[in-house]
């Protein structure tokens, strides 16, 4: 019997493909398989939703009429022929064209902790690293603009930055348009005292820190340069929400959530990199429906009208906006009209930064069980994220420890999202 070695020979593409070569900063294998594409990454901030306890994706971006894990909720038409939506976001829907739905996310966690620390970070939680989350490697790669900070998050904590460094740590605002008591002197402290204190303090620092290499000490000095820089910046009137327009206020919901939005959008556009606004509320185990109605109500109206107002100023195309959750809900009506947790298949919506508005991508099975068309993974996501944003999502870092770890575990871009 001959034996041919045509199995072991291997072109120049596939050797290039195959190993950890780089050109311009990007793995050559992502360079290969961005070929004959043309897009070039647009997005320079991101705006993540994050919908805490784990959304319905049937009662939102993925109706399933007539089929017996329909639920309460018809369909709605959107602004894209073909493209259907749940009937609680009947503003969301008039902005389909300017958006996108992924409908085949499959997931793997189905307990809150480990399903969130996966949906932000890229990677299975494990005992032995903490990885930082999307929002600190954006901030990472991203040069930093103005003198708020590069990372900032709305109405809940976001994973830390751990081993990317304090710089990359958010900023936390816990209700948007109120003033943050940290960034001023206290009562009856004038300015010109403030200063000096600030100034005998930098001594101090400076002193105590003179010839040691603590990482937490620099870590510290960091937090109090980043302060310092902006409560005495003018760029801090953009988490003033007095001086808003009624009728813009009245457009979002004058609701922690339309807050959010509105605040979402004047950081973007005093160049913050990164804005995370969090909404909670989504483990509707019972009574799904009308929990989903009284979402809707809010989360709507501050949605389109955001996606609107940032298409109408030209800073859509600049701002990848992303909704998500940490799984979806099942298929099945539980016995207390609830929905429970449901992982294997669930969806992510999508505008701007380059995405090709009035796009879905997959499809789940008849029911919404499991991904019957393009299966997504979680880490696809975040490497659709950086593609966007034009990070590498091989790219490693060193953590403390000098352990190489890549920005996104082992995922590839969505390529059909963009032009």
């Amino acid at each position: 019997m001959s034996m041919s070695c045509r199995d072991y020979r291997i072109t120049r593409r596939a050797m290039l493909g195959a190993t950890g070569a780089t050109f311009l900063g990007f793995q050559v294998r992502h360079l290969l398989a961005f070929a004959g594409t043309s897009h070039a990454p647009k997005a320079e901030h991101v705006i993540l939703f994050w919908n805490g306890g784990g959304m319905t994706h049937l009662d939102t971006w993925d109706p399933k009429p007539g089929r017996p894990t329909q639920g309460e909720f018809e369909p709605i038409d959107t602004s894209v022929p073909g493209i259907q939506i749940g009937e609680i976001f009947p503003e969301t829907a008039k902005q389909m064209h300017r958006a996108a739905l992924i409908r085949s996310v499959a997931g793997t966690q189905g307990a809150h902790g480990q399903a969130t620390y996966n949906l932000q970070t890229s990677y299975i939680s494990t005992p032995n690293i903490q990885h930082p989350g999307i929002g600190s490697v954006v901030v990472h790669e991203k040069q930093h603009v103005g003198d708020l900070p590069a990372y900032i998050s709305i109405s809940g904590q976001a994973p830390r930055a751990t081993y990317l460094g304090q710089r990359c740590e958010a900023y936390f605002v816990p209700a948007p348009g109120e003033r943050d008591p940290y960034l001023a002197f206290p009562e009856g402290i004038a300015q010109t005292r403030g200063n000096r204190r600030l100034e005998i303090l930098e001594r101090y620092n400076n002193r105590f820190g003179k010839g040691k290499s603590d990482a937490k000490l620099a870590s510290t000095q960091t937090s109090i340069d980043d302060a310092v820089r902006l409560m005495r910046s003018p760029a801090l009137e953009a988490f003033e929400l007095d001086t808003v327009p009624t009728t813009v206020m009245n457009r979002y919901g004058d609701t922690p959530f339309g807050r959010g939005a509105i605040l979402a959008k004047r950081l973007v556009e005093k160049g913050v990199r990164f804005v995370q606004v969090n909404r909670g509320g989504f483990d509707t185990h019972s009574n799904n429906f009308p929990a989903m109605r009284n979402h809707g109500a809010v989360m709507d109206p501050a949605l389109a009208s955001l996606i609107e107002d940032l298409a109408e100023s030209g800073l859509l195309e600049k701002t990848l906006v992303i909704m998500l959750s940490e799984f979806g809900r099942t298929p099945q009506v539980n016995m207390n009209a609830g929905r429970d947790h449901w992982a294997s298949c669930f969806s992510c919506f999508l505008a701007g930064g380059g995405v090709k508005g009035g796009t879905v991508i997959g499809a789940s099975d008849e029911d919404g069980y499991k991904p019957a068309d393009r299966p997504v993974k979680v880490a696809d996501l975040h490497a659709t994220f950086c593609h966007a944003l034009g990070i590498d999502p091989d790219k490693e870092v060193l953590t403390p420890l000098q352990r190489p770890m890549k920005l996104v575990d082992n995922g590839q871009p969505v390529l059909e999202l963009f032009g």
